[in-house]
């Protein structure tokens, strides 16, 4: 057993231990077994192979016994291994791949291991074993860069050195390692270890052969080895005089492996810490004084390395600082050193950093607890308010997160230190301590309107909290008001979090009204809100607690109202919240089953309260597990559906006993059975029936792959394994009919219904698709290898099909369906390749696919021989075009006209298209995986392919990648293709690693090659298919190919032009470029690709100058990819976060040193050539000038420049100003902000100021408005950051006064006079009242000063006069009185100000505005500018809506009064526009929302009929979305007043309320969320008027409960309302069935693209289930109104033959037992089941007007129709249809509901 687990440590270590305890019985026998196992690998001759080494390395590691063994055998080992090196070394695959691995991890185990036996062959002088020798040398030649696998190199580092720890004394094992060190230089040298001698020869310094040495001693080396000293010198140990100059210098030099320098850092920290005591005895002195070098060393390493992007070194870089600190704690408690003055020269320089350094926060962490809350607090007050910042960036947040948490965790212990034993404090005291500090930060997070800060404050900081401080929770709830906005959001994390923490039930907290609270949660509007209740429901820290009923029934309730929301997050949430829940349940109930297994005689009230917990809970799973499959027949939206799947996959985990291999938590407890069992009893848990396996298999032909994979997961993990024959047959004829569909996702849907079919075989008799056309081999797995032959026949055919007629081809056998089904059953079912597939099948497929692309790639060519020829030049797209048109006209008979061009591409085009790059990239993924699961599966002489059958395979990759040029092919072969080259790469073959490295060298061939080809004909796939093969390197070993592949990119990219180049073809200098951008950015390089990032960055800036067009632009897309790639993604967060990417300027060029003198000389050249004679600007062209701002601007201002290395760019960049270019000097001002250190802020905003001239000097405007941009960029910066001194901004300050004239028309550049306005505006608070009265005077008499003539930047400067003077209320209100006599564009100046909501709400001015904009109403619908009355509306409403979203408010301001005939023309004017829909939907919305708001003031009902039927208009579907939007809104603005106030009060509008109420209910079944919301704060707002003054505020109420109120709302208080049964009939689908069972039984499809719905979010069968107890209700009110009874009884006389000949043809669609295909169409058809919910929701409504009703009775015989209706439900039921819960209840029942 232990041969069988070489490769599974623990279970081998387990075995032995069984040995050992055999071995104290039976010694001998142990033994001789053991040396039985090892005999042949000691015994053989042969080179031993990877097998023998891994059981050596077991017995060596995990075998006592085997250790033995090994003492006595190690000198024949040691031989064996010393002959095997050399043959090992000789192969460049065998010395890279695992068998050299292995081989030096067995040398490194016996070196650790057996250093009794090692230890006489090494440090006997002059004596040295020469097989010990020879492995020393081979190991070294590893090191030294003979094999390139990086890994194998560090395990030789290691084993090297724990040769060395074998010395038996310590001067002999310093001696050794001081002379490994030899391994920096780089002439060759002499190893001495002991009495070894080996000869070192490096063969390159690329910094691995150094860091496995210095990896390996700091691993392996005992402290007395690393404190030796060295021959020459006994001042300096090896530990700090010898490793550490070495692990400093890998540090700071860039290479590849700088992880695992760091990584050797840390290391090097630990091994100091350990030997601190000895080196202070060693020296006498302090290890780190302060300003001694190695302190200043470390920290430099430390502080440049702090924002490395390389991943991992940043962790490692914070736990080296971690290790400094303590050892600096050390050494200065070791020489009483108490002042500690690095902690706070720390502390300075780290809090010096910007709040968006990522860097600054783990650095803090390490600070803490040497400094102390207070101190940091204290010197670093903004720290609170910027932990919100990063809380409110992704990338920041975890960093903030866990210094608040160490934060919090310090303040704890501090507090508790700093009082008496005797007089511990209180949790209590220790929580008031915390809330005097935290609190409120925390509630400012939590009730953000901010969401990633809301979120990551309730996910991070507020579960910590509450563990670090408990009694925190009643201040935190203190705070909180539910009906505050985001209150009620923070009471519900809080609540969950303190259950989560505690498991305390939170119902009996604030009184009891908790429960209350949590049903006003569950039902808010807001997703976030509702989730956060549903886990306090939910959440538990012990998962027996048992559910309480009243949790039990709100979880009823609530999840029905939640399983259709567009929120994939909250899907995912909810799911998890019920899997806790329902754990919590299965615990429970599994406690009580035990219990009464353990107490059958005992407590009777125990058992009692038992059976009511157990009844209680498997009740409420039996509701759960029937809830899904009401939502899953087609029709329903892929929302409601992927939510009731999921909660079907959390009931079927949690509550059946299904085992899954490839988990190992979560598996279902041991006794799950016996509950299960208990649950059947009681007939209840049959999870598996047939009717609901129909469903899910229904499921299978969904339209998006989400739903059919998780349907397809659910049948095959959960169900029986094997299918009922007739579902297998049925099934089998539908896939085999989606297979040969056009349409790529009805393909799918039979591709996936294949492979589920494959593992629902087992057991069965006989497969649907075997036949006597072909044979099956007996061994392996007969049913897999049956069908993957049968799909091999099938592709063999659609391929002849597609050879004869391509045309009949496309439409009927279109071939991806079939590549996609063997993809899914060869290689994504667990069954073995070689049980599935035999070579002679393998090379028939490699051969058909072969075919089949050379086949599909002629049809896009024109000719198969045009695509034979492998110099041909690809088609371009018109090529393709003019082929697939060809062979159109080819099959239709004729010949193309010459006329008959169409833009669009026909029907015929579509489908031959189609076929082609789909087929052809299912081709390349599916041959990729296939390669893939084969090598991975056998050995390559063993394999299923030979590796003339692999390079067949090579070219069809190369020739899809280099002949087609459709995107979603390439695309897709690149998926397929980066496999096959990986799994070839890491063979240890070498003529299967050749074939990659072939390929890529005929890529390059052919990008060298010039051709005579168009640049609309380059292949998109050569760039791809040189990324794919370099990407499947391994990232181990030092990638030589794409080393290879960037040298040859750029030395063509390089390459002058000729000078006769045509700048209409492709050059092979463009074509590099491009490749290097393709290469960038390609994810699967990963760091890589840095090491080679400043010089292709010189390179695309160089060629930014190219006289080639197509060269710059290739240059200038590479050097936008690398520009993201070098800097990193950019920080996500909120509106209004950073700008700039995570890295400072410092940190940039030291990772890319190469830069900065580049980049600085293009900043020098072109401020030079800019300066002219005078200081005027000149014009000159340089390219690379823009690219270059813009890279230094995305850096990160604010980091101090310790070494002032940086300060040489402020110059050019500040002669930048003067630029005439006006791109060019805006980007100067953002690149001086992030180069600027914050030292320097000021003074550079003083020399700026002081350069600005005065109106009698000669002024270039040019150099003007770049001083401005650049002064208003450093200002902003530096008023940000607080690093402004009042002394310096009074004197910027005055200076910028003393410019006034540049605002004024002494000034004649308009850009200038805005720059300056925008300065002024940033210094406002600290200008004088003097200054800015004058300011404002001069603006306001500027904008009133009509222009004779058209300046360019003076609308932009306007528009910022505007704006400056309405920030103020008194200058606001002079421009707002002077609107009537303003001018057009300072019209629209203000109104488009209103509208961006500028300090409206709460302000004085906007009476004044609001007054305005109503008086000149009629003047601004009667302008002839659409733009400017749109805009204008949107302001009124803005202005009347109090500047907030109206939805939200409950009572809008209400508009001044206006006269009456200004009122009636302004609403005639809005209202005939919508009627007669004139200015376009934009207009229009804003008219509607305009002309609700009017309505207040006009009672004339006409008027309101009007205004219903505009709504009535533009509710459906069919309308643009701003207009359903709109409608919305207006229903908030002017249907809820209406219908609150003055509903009761005149018979006309109940009518109108009917109107209303209808049109509500449209809207919130509309396809766009934000009417949906509108709509619901339409019920909101209704639901507060009836409820009484009581409620302060509206609390706005989730979608689906706003649609129940208002249908109760209707049916309370319009139910005798003319229009009521209409309003409910009219949401239900028409119950033709007859005619939707004709239509599915129309097979084919009529196009290849299906016509979406127009609104796929409405839900007829939800609807009528919704609907259906209204109806009833209204039927039982027919005796309470003539007039309702009247038309009940008109309507059951007009529907009673099609309810009751629907029913009929119900009872004929599925007559048998057996399913058959034209049942299963027709499950599968989205209106079947739409269609029967409104029958029956009809049938139900008719049965109980005939049981009622008088009139009706003789329409039909009551009884008859119920048995009828019975009859149907229950065929159905049983035949897969299921209904919702509403519906059983009114059929199969006695009495409807």
């Amino acid at each position: 057993m232990q041969l069988e687990m070489v490769n599974i440590s623990t279970a081998c270590r387990k075995l032995d231990q069984m040995l050992q305890h055999l071995a104290k019985v039976d010694h001998q026998l142990v033994y001789r077994e053991t040396r039985h196992s090892l005999h042949t690998i000691f015994l053989t001759e042969q080179v031993l192979s990877i097998e023998d080494l891994q059981r050596a390395c077991m017995f060596l590691e995990d075998s006592a016994i085997g250790r033995e063994i090994w003492r006595e055998k190690c000198p024949t080992f040691l031989n064996k291994m010393a002959k095997m090196f050399p043959v090992l070394l000789q192969d460049e695959g065998s010395r890279n791949g695992p068998v050299c691995y292995a081989a030096v991890k067995v040398c490194l185990q016996m070196f650790q291991l057996l250093p009794g036996e090692v230890t006489p062959l090494v440090w006997v002088k002059e004596h040295g074993s020469p097989a010990v020798q020879c492995i020393l040398q081979s190991l070294m030649d590893i090191i030294l860069g003979q094999c390139s696998n990086r890994d194998i190199r560090l395990l030789a580092g290691t084993a090297v050195a724990m040769l060395i720890n074998t010395a038996p004394e310590n001067g002999d094992g310093g001696a050794a390692a001081w002379s490994l060190l030899k391994v920096s230089h780089s002439e060759p040298w002499l190893l001495n270890v002991g009495g070894l001698q080996v000869q070192c020869n490096p063969i390159g310094q690329d910094g691995v052969d150094r860091l496995a040495v210095c990896r390996g001693l700091l691993t392996c080396c005992q402290p007395q080895i690393l404190l030796s000293s060295s021959v020459d010198t006994t001042e300096i140990c090896l530990l700090l005089g010898g490793v550490f100059p070495l692990v400093s210098a890998l540090c700071e030099e860039k290479l590849d492996c700088h992880y695992y320098a760091f990584e050797v850092l840390t290391l090097w920290l630990k091994k100091v810490k350990v030997s601190l005591a000895d080196i202070w005895k060693m020296t006498g002195v302090r290890l780190l004084p302060d300003t001694c070098s190695l302190q200043e060393q470390l920290l430099q390493v430390i502080w440049n390395n702090a924002e490395s992007p390389v991943e991992g070194v940043s962790e490692f870089v914070c736990s080296a600082f971690r290790l400094l600190l303590e050892l600096y704690e050390m050494d200065c408690e070791q020489f009483g050193d108490t002042k500690k003055p690095l902690y706070f020269t720390l502390l300075q320089r780290v809090t010096n950093l910007p709040w968006e350094a990522k860097a600054k926060y783990p650095l803090l962490c390490a600070l803490l607890p040497y400094l102390g809350t207070d101190m940091v607090l204290d010197q670093y007050f903004e720290l609170p308010n910027h932990l919100l910042k990063c809380l409110s960036t992704n990338h920041l947040s975890p960093c903030a997160s866990d210094l608040y948490k160490c934060m919090i965790q310090q303040q704890r212990q501090e507090l508790r230190e700093g009082l008496p034993q005797d007089a511990p404090p209180t949790e209590q005291d220790l929580a008031n301590q915390w809330t005097s500090r935290w609190r409120p930060i925390l509630l400012t997070a939590l009730t953000s309107e901010v969401t990633l800060l809301q979120n990551n404050s309730s996910t991070h900081l507020l579960p910590c909290t509450l563990q670090v401080f408990p009694s925190a929770v009643e201040p935190l709830l203190a705070s909180l008001d539910p009906a505050t906005p985001g209150h009620l959001h923070a009471w519900a994390c809080i609540m969950s979090s303190r259950r989560a923490t505690t498991g305390s039930s939170p119902w009996a907290l604030q009184g009891g009204s908790a429960l209350k609270t949590l049903q006003l949660a569950l039902g808010s509007l807001d997703d976030k809100v509702r989730l956060a209740a549903f886990n306090l429901l939910c959440c538990s820290p012990k998962t027996k607690d048992t559910p309480t009923p009243e949790e039990l029934s709100v979880m009823r309730k609530f999840i029905p109202q939640n399983l259709n929301s567009e929120s994939s997050p909250f899907r995912q949430h909810f799911q998890a919240g019920v899997k806790r829940f329902l754990v919590r349940i299965r615990d429970s109930c599994l406690a009580r089953v035990r219990g009464q297994k353990a107490k059958k005689n005992g407590d009777t009230s125990y058992t009692q309260q038992a059976e009511e917990i157990l009844n209680q809970g498997v009740g409420f799973v039996e509701w759960l597990s029937q809830l899904p499959y009401s939502y899953l027949a087609p029709g329903h939206s892929f929302q409601r559906k992927k939510t009731v799947l999921l909660l079907l996959s959390a009931v079927l985990e949690t509550c059946t006993d299904t085992w899954r291999q490839d988990k190992k938590k979560g598996q279902p407890p041991v006794n799950m059975a016996s509950l299960i069992n208990w649950a059947s009893e009681r007939g209840q848990w049959n999870f598996f029936c047939r009717t609901k396996q129909l469903t899910l298999i229904g499921c299978l032909e969904d339209s998006t792959n989400e739903i059919r994979e998780l349907s397809a997961g659910l049948l095959v993990r959960f169900f029986p394994p094997t299918f009922p024959d007739d579902i297998s047959s049925v099934l089998f004829t539908r896939s085999k009919q989606l297979l040969c569909s056009p349409r790529v996702q009805e393909a799918q849907m039979g591709a996936l219904m294949m492979k589920v079919l494959l593992q629902k075989s087992q057991g069965q008799s006989r497969e649907p698709w075997l036949n006597s056309n072909f044979n099956v081999g007996s061994s392996g797995d007969p049913k897999a290898s049956s069908m993957v032959t049968y799909l091999v026949k099938e592709l063999e055919q659609q391929y002849l099909t597609a050879k004869a007629d391509m045309m009949l081809a496309a439409r009927t056998k279109p071939i991806h369906g079939i590549l996609s089904a063997l993809e899914r059953c060869l290689l994504e079912v667990p069954i073995s390749l070689r049980d599935t597939v035999d070579h002679s099948l393998a090379v028939e497929l490699l051969g058909l696919l072969e075919n089949t692309s050379v086949l599909l790639l002629g049809v896009l060519y024109g000719a198969q021989d045009s695509c034979a020829d492998e110099e041909g030049v690809p088609p371009s797209f018109c090529d393709m075009g003019n082929a697939i048109s060809s062979l159109i006209a080819q099959a239709a008979g004729g010949n193309r006209g010459e006329g008959d061009e169409c833009v669009l591409l026909s029907e015929e085009h579509s489908l031959v298209l189609t076929c082609c790059w789909v087929s052809l990239k299912e081709i390349g993924i599916f041959l990729g995986c296939l390669v893939e699961r084969i090598l991975n599966e056998s050995r390559p002489s063993e394999g299923l392919l030979t590796i003339e059958d692999l390079r067949r395979a090579s070219k069809v990759f190369k020739d899809i990648l280099l002949k087609c040029r459709h995107w979603g092919a390439v695309e897709g072969c690149c998926v397929g293709f980066t496999k096959f080259c990986a799994s070839l790469l890491s063979s240890g073959h070498p003529e299967l690693r050749d074939i990659p490295a072939h390929m890529l060298k005929q890529g390059l061939q052919v990008l060298q090659s010039l051709r005579s080809t168009s640049v609309t004909r380059r292949a998109a796939g050569l760039p791809m298919l040189i990324l794919c093969v370099v990407s499947a390197e391994e990232a181990s070993k030092a990638r030589p190919l794409l080393a290879h592949t960037i040298h040859t990119l750029l030395e063509t990219a390089k390459t002058p032009l000729p000078q006769n180049w045509d700048q209409t073809l492709d050059l092979p200098q463009v074509c590099a470029v491009h490749i290097l951008q393709a290469l960038v950015r390609g994810s699967g390089l990963g760091v890589a690709i840095l090491h080679f990032a400043p010089t292709v960055a010189i390179l695309s800036l160089t060629l930014l100058s190219s006289p080639c067009w197509a060269m710059r632009n290739a240059a200038l897309q590479l050097y936008s990819s690398l520009c993201s790639r070098m800097l990193g993604q950019r920080p996500g967060g909120e509106e209004g976060s950073p700008t700039q990417h995570g890295m400072s300027p410092p940190a940039f060029f030291i990772h890319y040193p190469a830069l900065q003198p580049f980049l600085l000389a293009e900043l020098r050249v072109a401020a030079q050539d800019f300066q002219g004679p005078s200081g005027e600007g000149r014009l000159r062209l340089h390219p690379s000038l823009y690219p270059v701002l813009s890279l230094l601007a995305k850096l990160q201002p604010g980091v101090p420049d310790l070494t002032g290395a940086l300060s040489d760019f402020l110059a050019p960049l500040l002669q930048l100003a003067a630029s005439p270019i006006y791109s060019v000097r805006v980007m100067s001002s953002k690149a001086l902000v992030a180069m600027t250190p914050p030292s320097e802020y000021m003074n550079i905003l003083i020399r700026l100021t002081a350069e600005l001239q005065g109106p009698q000097e000669p002024c270039c405007h040019n150099r003007l408005h770049g001083q401005l941009l650049q002064i208003k960029a450093i200002l902003d910066r530096a008023l940000c950051t607080d690093s402004v001194h009042s002394a310096d901004l009074c004197e910027v300050v005055s200076r910028v006064e003393a410019s006034l004239w540049l605002v004024t028309g002494a000034q004649r550049c308009s850009l200038v006079r805005a720059a300056y306005l925008d300065v002024a505006g940033s210094l406002r608070g600290s200008c004088s009242e003097a200054f800015l009265h004058m300011l404002s005077d001069t603006l306001l008499r500027v904008l009133h000063t009509p222009q004779h003539r058209l300046q360019v930047g003076s609308l932009s400067f306007h528009q910022r006069a505007t704006h400056f003077l309405c920030a103020e209320q008194k200058w606001a209100c002079q421009m707002w009185d002077s609107f009537s006599t303003a001018g057009p564009d300072l019209r629209l100046t203000l109104v488009s100000w209103v509208v961006d909501g500028r300090g409206l709400q709460g302000t004085s001015s906007q009476h004044v505005i609001q007054r305005v904009l109503q008086s000149n109403l009629r003047e601004a619908l009667l302008s002839q500018c659409v733009d400017y009355r749109r805009t204008y509306l949107a302001a009124l409403v803005a202005v009347m809506t109090a500047g907030g979203d109206s939805t939200f408010t409950l009572h809008p301001s209400q508009p001044a009064p206006l006269e009456g005939p200004d009122l009636l023309e302004c609403l005639e004017l809005l209202l005939g526009d919508l009627e007669d829909q004139r200015g376009g939907p934009e207009y229009l919305s804003q008219a509607l929302c305009a002309s609700s708001l009017l309505l207040s003031n006009n009672l004339q009902i006409s008027v309101f009929q009007r205004w219903c039927s505009v709504l009535e208009c533009h509710r459906f579907p069919e309308a643009p979305e701003v207009l359903r939007i709109a409608c919305a809104e207006a229903l908030c603005l002017a249907g809820a007043p209406l219908m609150s106030q003055a509903l009761k009060e005149h018979i006309i509008f109940q009518a109108i309320g009917t109107r209303l109420i209808n049109t509500g209910l449209y809207l919130l079944q509309d396809e766009s969320q934000q009417a949906r919301i509108k709509a619901a704060c339409f019920a909101s707002m209704l639901q507060h008027a009836s409820g009484g003054e009581g409620q302060r505020s509206v609390s706005l109420m989730q979608v689906n409960l706003a649609l129940p109120f208002l249908l109760d709302l209707l049916l309370r208080e319009c139910w005798d309302s003319p229009g009521t049964l209409e309003v409910l009939l009219c949401h239900m689908p028409e119950p033709d069935l007859r005619s939707v069972v004709r239509e599915a039984e129309e097979t084919g499809c009529a196009s290849l693209y299906e016509q979406d719905e127009a609104n796929v979010f409405a839900e007829p069968s939800v609807m009528s289930a919704c609907l259906l107890p209204y109806l009833l209700q209204i039927a039982d009110k027919h005796c309470q109104s003539s007039a309702l009874a009247e038309r009940l009884s008109a309507w059951a006389k007009k529907n009673v033959t099609q309810v009751l000949d629907s029913l009929l043809a119900c009872k004929d669609l599925q007559s048998g037992e057996t399913l058959n295909s034209a049942w299963l169409a027709l499950l599968m058809d989205s209106r079947f089941h739409g269609t029967l919910c409104g029958l029956f929701a009809r049938a139900a409504f008719l049965l109980q007007l005939l049981k009622i009703s008088d009139d009706a009775r003789h329409l039909c015989d009551p009884s008859t129709l119920h048995k009828n209706i019975q009859e149907v439900f229950s065929l159905l039921s049983q035949n897969g249809v299921q209904f919702p819960p509403v519906f059983t209840a009114a059929m199969v029942g006695d009495q409807p509901v």
